[in-house]
C-alpha cells in the first residue's frame, strides 16, 4: 500500500511538474475561459515576413484544448501547397489532460492528398493536414507550420477568435514588411474586445489580446467573421501568379487583373467555334445567344470543386476545359466567356466571395479578395448573373449563392464594384393551393400544389433531385405537424423560364382529427404551420439577422365530415410589426366546406439583441395562430 501510494504520488507530481513547464494543463485554464467553450485557444500566433513583392514567409503557432467532440474543428492543423507554395516544416504535438505529451506528428504522419478530386490539371494543388482522432477528452494539440509563397497578393485575415464557444487566452499577431510596397490595414469590430496594438511603423505591426471569452452560439446570430475582431491587410505593389501588380483603385486592380492574369486564356480550337457560330446559326438577339451558350456549356462541363486560396487565380485555359469538360469556378466561368466571344456577346470575369451567407467585397479596400466567380453579361442598364458551375441553375438565376452583395466585375477598361440580383422580400414567395377532407373516423386525405419563386425556388428546386428515401424524408419533416404521414403520388414542374418550382403532392394521414365522445378536433393549418422554434434566450449578447424575408401565401378548401356540425371556429385573425405581417381568413362556404386563408410576410434585416425578444413574441403568436383548432359535434 505505502509503494502504492508512492507511486501514485509520483506520478500526479512528475504530471504536475511537466503539465507547469509547458503550462498545457487544463488546471491552468481559468474557469471564466471554460464557460461556453468547447476549445479554448492556449496560444494563436501568426508572424508574417513580408521580405519582397515575390517572397512571403508565414510562421504560425497554434496550441489548443479540445474540451469536448465538438471542440474538434477548431484544431485547424493543415497547409495548402502548389508551385508557388512551398511548405518547410509541418507538426503537431498531442498533450493529454494534465499537459503529458502521448504522441508527436511529423510531417510524414500528416495525411497528403489533392486539394480537388477529379481533376488531373490541378494535380499540384494539395493539402496537407492533421487526422488525429483522439482517445479521450479533453487534450491539447500544439501545432506548427511555416510556409513561403511567392504570391504576395494574399495576404491571411487575421481572426482574433475564429467563431462561437471558442475562447483565447493568447492571440499575437506580427507582420513585417518592406516601407515600399505600399502595406495597408483595415481593423473590424475592435471596439468591444481589448486588442491591443504594441506596434505600428512604416515595417511592422503587432497585435495581441488575451483572456476572451467565449460566447455561445445564439439563434439567428450573424456569422462570427461579421462579430468579432479581424484585420484584412494588403500589398498595393504585389505578386500573383507569376505576374507583379501595383493598383490602387479598383479600376486599376481590374485593368491588371484583365490584363496580365485572363489575358490569353480563352482561346479556343477552331472546330468548337465552328461548333458554337453553327449552334447559334442567324439569332441575333443576346439574351437568346447567351441563353444558347449557357445551355451549352451545363450540359457539357461539369464543375471540380477546388479549396479556396488553391489553384490561383489564372483561369486554366479555354481550349482545356474545352478538352476535359470540367473545370473549376474560375476555369468554367472563363470558358463560358471565351464562347460567347464566338458569337460577339461581350461578358466579364466577376470576383465576389460566395457562400448562403451574404459577405460583401469589402469596397474601400483594393486587394485581391473573394472565393468565388460568376460571369456578367451586359444587358442594357443591367447585368445577366450566369453561374457556370451549375448544371441546374435557370438561366440567369443568382439563387442564394451569389445574390444580393458587393462583388468586382472586371471589365476591358478596369474593375467596377457593383451588387448583383436582389430578389426582394415579398418576390420570395411560396403559394400554396389545395383541398383536404376529413372523414368521420377522423381520417386525413389532400392534395396541394406549392409554387415557389425568388430565393425560395433556391431551396424547393433541390427536391427534385433526391431519392425516393430522401423525398419521404423531406415531406415528413417538411410535414412533421401531421402524424402518420403517408405519402401518394408526387409531381414536379420545374419552370426554368418563369424561374418557378411547382410540387403537387398528394397525402394522407389516419387519425389527424382527433375524437373524444361526439366531438372532433383538428388543426385548421394542416399544410403551412410555422415550424420557427425562435428560443427564448435569456440576456442575449448578439443582435440577430434575418438574411432574407419572403412572402407565403396559402388557400386551402376543407371538406368536413358528413353527420357533423361545427361548434367553434377560430376567429379570423391579423398581426402587423416591424418584422412582418401575418392574416388568415376562414369562410364558411355552406355546413359542410371551409376555405382557409393565410399569408406570411417576413421583413429581412438586422436587428439589436434587445429586439430579440419581440421577434421571438411574434413568431410565437404566428405559431399560436397556425395551431388553431376546429371542434365539430357529431350531429
Amino acid at each position: 500500500m505505502k509503494n502504492l501510494c508512492y507511486a501514485l504520488f509520483f506520478l500526479i507530481f512528475t504530471s504536475h511538474s511537466f503539465a507547469q513547464k509547458n503550462n498545457y494543463s487544463i488546471l491552468k485554464i481559468s474557469d471564466s475561459l471554460k464557460d461556453n467553450a468547447n476549445a479554448v485557444l492556449r496560444l494563436d500566433q501568426m508572424d508574417i515576413n513580408i521580405l519582397s513583392q515575390r517572397s512571403m514567409n508565414i510562421k504560425k503557432q497554434r496550441v489548443i484544448t479540445v474540451l469536448n467532440q465538438k471542440g474538434l474543428n477548431e484544431i485547424d492543423g493543415y497547409e495548402y501547397y502548389d508551385k508557388s507554395t512551398y511548405i518547410k516544416s509541418i507538426e503537431a504535438v498531442v498533450y493529454d489532460a494534465f499537459g503529458n505529451e502521448i504522441k508527436k506528428i511529423k510531417r510524414k504522419d500528416f495525411k497528403d492528398q489533392s486539394a480537388a478530386s477529379g481533376s488531373t490539371l490541378f494535380s499540384d494543388n494539395r493539402v496537407l493536414f492533421l487526422d488525429y482522432t483522439p482517445i479521450t477528452y479533453p487534450f491539447t494539440v500544439a501545432y506548427s507550420s511555416e510556409i513561403e509563397t511567392s504570391n504576395t497578393a494574399f495576404i491571411p485575415r487575421w481572426y482574433f477568435i475564429g467563431g462561437y464557444n471558442v475562447s483565447v487566452e493568447n492571440c499575437i499577431l506580427n507582420v513585417s514588411f518592406p516601407n515600399n510596397l505600399g502595406f495597408k490595414k483595415k481593423e473590424f469590430q475592435f471596439e468591444d474586445f481589448k486588442i491591443k496594438k504594441t506596434v505600428d511603423t512604416d515595417t511592422k505591426l503587432s497585435y495581441e489580446a488575451h483572456n476572451i471569452l467565449a460566447q455561445k452560439a445564439e439563434d439567428y446570430s450573424p456569422y462570427p467573421s461579421d462579430l468579432y475582431p479581424k484585420v484584412m491587410m494588403g500589398l498595393e505593389h504585389f505578386h500573383l501568379e507569376g505576374v507583379d501588380g501595383t493598383a490602387t483603385t479598383w479600376e486599376a486592380f481590374g485593368k491588371w487583373y484583365g490584363d496580365k492574369i485572363l489575358a490569353g486564356t480563352t482561346t479556343l480550337p477552331e472546330e468548337t467555334k465552328t461548333k458554337i457560330k453553327a449552334l447559334v446559326g442567324n439569332e441575333t438577339d443576346l439574351v437568346k445567344k447567351t441563353k444558347i451558350i449557357y445551355d451549352y456549356v451545363q450540359k457539357k462541363s461539369r464543375y471540380v470543386n477546388i479549396a479556396v486560396g488553391i489553384g490561383g487565380w489564372k483561369p486554366m485555359l479555354a481550349s482545356d476545359v474545352d478538352r476535359l469538360g470540367y473545370g473549376d469556378c474560375k476555369a468554367l466561368s472563363n470558358y463560358t466567356k471565351a464562347l460567347l466571344q464566338v458569337v460577339d456577346v461581350p461578358s466579364y470575369n466577376t470576383i465576389l466571395y460566395g457562400d448562403r451567407y451574404k459577405s460583401n467585397i469589402q469596397s474601400d479596400f483594393v486587394s485581391m479578395q473573394g472565393n468565388h466567380m460568376i460571369l456578367a453579361v451586359p444587358n442594357g442598364n443591367n447585368y445577366i448573373w450566369l453561374e457556370c458551375t451549375s448544371q441546374d441553375d435557370p438561366f440567369g438565376y443568382q439563387g442564394t449563392f451569389t445574390d444580393d452583395r458587393d462583388v468586382l466585375v472586371v471589365k476591358p477598361q478596369g474593375g467596377e464594384i457593383v451588387r448583383t440580383t436582389i430578389y426582394e422580400d415579398k418576390g420570395n414567395t411560396q403559394n400554396g393551393k389545395g383541398t383536404y377532407t376529413i372523414n368521420e373516423n377522423g381520417d386525413f386525405s389532400g392534395n396541394l400544389k406549392i409554387a415557389s419563386q425568388g430565393s425560395q425556388y433556391a431551396s424547393k428546386s433541390r427536391v427534385e433531385t433526391f431519392q425516393p428515401h430522401e423525398k419521404e424524408k423531406h415531406y415528413k419533416d417538411y410535414w412533421g405537424n401531421i402524424n402518420n404521414l403517408k405519402l401518394g403520388k408526387i409531381t414536379f414542374t420545374n419552370d426554368k423560364e418563369n424561374i418557378r418550382f411547382t410540387e403537387d403532392v398528394q397525402i394522407a394521414a389516419s387519425n389527424y382529427g382527433v375524437i373524444s365522445g361526439n366531438k372532433m378536433i383538428f388543426t385548421v393549418d394542416a399544410f403551412n404551420q410555422n415550424s420557427d422554434n425562435v428560443k427564448r434566450i435569456r440576456n442575449r449578447k448578439n443582435p440577430f439577422q434575418i438574411q432574407r424575408g419572403y412572402l407565403d401565401t396559402d388557400e386551402i378548401e376543407i371538406n368536413l365530415p358528413a353527420g357533423f356540425s361545427i361548434e367553434f371556429l377560430p376567429q379570423n385573425y391579423e398581426l402587423k410589426g416591424k418584422f412582418g405581417e401575418y392574416k388568415t381568413e376562414i369562410i364558411k362556404n355552406d355546413s359542410n366546406k371551409l376555405t382557409y386563408k393565410r399569408s406570411m410576410f417576413l421583413n429581412k434585416g438586422k436587428y439589436s439583441n434587445k429586439e430579440y425578444d419581440e421577434y421571438r413574441l411574434f413568431m410565437e403568436q404566428v405559431s399560436r395562430n397556425d395551431n388553431a383548432k376546429i371542434i365539430l359535434t357529431k350531429n
